[in-house]
């Protein structure tokens, strides 16, 4: 049975629910009773006009008896001036439990990288949560983030298939702790997605490309979904911590959930403007996980950082290949640790992740080398947590970095030299792998030395200082330039300095 459904939007539809972010919603869809081994098909068509909110919610009314609930969506791509976006438009569903933000009722998001998706009792599409077909309201969730000046004309066909419910699927989630080296840097990929989300790789690809960088901890965190927590358990093991976690994909700035719990869905549906983030990241708190700014310069549509960075635990500001982005996040996390130091407030640690998709793209490029007292959870997150972690390109560079204050005291990334203004601090770096690479020693005053390393790539960089001329230092370590040169921090047209091959959190001087 097919229905078309003239379904136009006015202002009249905007949801006015209490926690529904910004959206509206359609006229409802109804569906008839029917007899097992039946299917029911509707088809509702309309116009999305510039302006339409950000979520856009179609009612659908299931009756009992249904195993199957399927949907395939698509709309129009009419041409459009060059420079000016043209139409996409994501798609997910929440079930009978309501569609209130941060409810019970998500069971599912693809974004825009599928047309279709089903869901029953024992298996559903990659991105949505297999389980029971209740009876009662569902909500099919459009998402128009571009719309072309002509508008998007929609199309979305719901199917019921009607009949006796399968098994209850079974999820397999990883152990929280691996074997571990005790207490030990350990390198890991906090920022990683399957075909879950819009990645293209199986979560058994994604763990073997763990396994060849050398990593030793992962985190799965699909785009706004916690669809792939359950299938993860299988390939953990003694040699790979599996973390879970959500890329929390907004429309002002994407950021991560790390270490949620297994199955534990972040919502995403609000803007900086709606205030509703603070609730999420106490979600996440609560979990002991972390809240991680993704990306903050990223320039695609809804990526740039709108929310400021309180009550984040980390921001990445190293996303993948180094490109000017990074150069700019890096640029302001250092504003930010000055603002700490110089005000007395809290700082934010630096994380690098790959956001590796597809096959192209190298897991550990970069990655998180972390000090922590066992490879577990907890143990890995509070290391993050606290600033005990350097970034590398790949495990080929390895790196320390320590200060040691006149009297036998030690401090290294991510702690505190306790030690009088005017003491002496002896700063080393020992850095391997990157050859002709140029290191920085950056304080709150700035750059204060850079020295170039040998053709090897191994050497070792000294600096004297004391408390009172720098409160903090850290150390970056970057490739030569195109043409061979150090880089200088100078204008220029194009990067004043090479590619990072790592950089580290800061050791802070001086007594606090």
């Amino acid at each position: 049975m097919c229905m078309n459904c003239g379904a136009g939007v006015s202002r009249r539809g905007f949801l006015t629910a209490a926690g529904v972010g910004a959206g509206m919603a359609l006229a409802p869809v109804a569906f008839a009773e029917a007899a097992e081994g039946q299917t029911e098909t509707k088809v509702i068509t309309g116009h999305f006009e510039p302006g339409t909110p950000d979520f856009v919610y179609l009612p659908v009314q299931v009756p009992s008896g249904v195993s199957r609930i399927s949907a395939v969506y698509s709309y129009d791509k009419p041409p459009v001036p060059a420079g000016t976006p043209g139409n996409s438009c994501d798609i997910g569903v929440f079930d009978a439990r309501g569609t209130q933000l941060g409810g019970a009722g998500f069971r599912g998001w693809s974004g825009g990288f599928r047309d279709r998706f089903s869901i029953a009792r024992s298996e559903a599409t990659p991105g949505y949560l297999p389980g029971e077909v209740m009876p009662g309201t569902w909500n099919i969730v459009l998402g128009p983030y571009q719309i072309a000046p002509q508008g998007m004309d929609y199309r979305v066909e719901v199917t019921l298939t009607y009949g006796p419910s399968g098994p209850a699927y079974q999820p397999d989630y990883p152990p929280v702790k691996a074997a571990g080296r005790g207490r030990a840097w350990y390198r890991g990929d906090c920022h990683l997605h399957t075909v879950y989300s819009d990645g293209r790789r199986l979560p058994a690809e994604v763990a073997a490309g763990a396994r060849d960088a050398k990593l030793d901890f992962i985190t799965s965190t699909d785009h706004n979904t916690s669809s792939s927590h359950g299938v993860w358990g299988p390939f953990a093991g003694d040699d790979l911590l599996i973390m879970l976690g959500e890329e929390v994909t907004t429309r002002n700035g994407h950021w991560l959930a790390l270490g949620v719990r297994p199955g534990q869905f972040i919502d995403w549906r609000y803007r900086a403007q709606d205030r509703d983030l603070p609730e999420f990241q106490r979600e996440v708190h609560r979990s002991n996980g972390l809240c991680v700014a993704a990306h903050p310069y990223c320039p695609w549509i809804g990526c740039n950082f709108k929310f400021g960075y309180r009550d984040f635990d980390a921001v990445e500001v190293w996303n993948g290949p180094w490109t000017w982005d990074d150069d700019a996040a890096v640029s302001t996390w250092d504003g930010k640790l000055v603002e700490a130091v110089r005000g007395g407030g809290r700082w934010l640690p630096a994380m690098g992740n790959s956001d590796a998709h597809n096959p192209g793209n190298v897991i550990g490029l970069p990655q998180n080398v972390v000090l922590a007292d066992e490879l577990s959870r907890d143990a890995i997150l509070d290391g993050i947590r606290a600033g005990r972690t350097w970034i590398a390109e790949s495990s080929a560079v390895e790196l320390s970095f320590a200060a040691a204050g006149p009297r036998g005291q030690s401090a290294g990334i991510g702690e505190r030299l306790a030690v009088g203004k005017g003491d002496k601090v002896a700063v080393r770096l020992d850095v391997k792998g990157v050859p002709n690479g140029t290191v920085r020693l950056i304080t709150d005053e700035g750059q204060l030395l850079q020295q170039s390393l040998p053709a090897s790539g191994e050497g070792t960089v000294t600096w004297l200082t004391t408390p009172a001329a720098a409160a903090y230092v850290r150390a970056e370590v970057r490739h030569p330039q195109a043409d061979g040169s150090a880089g200088a921090p100078a204008l220029s047209p194009g990067l004043n300095f090479g590619a990072m091959a790592a950089m580290t959190n800061p050791i802070f001087l001086g007594r606090s």
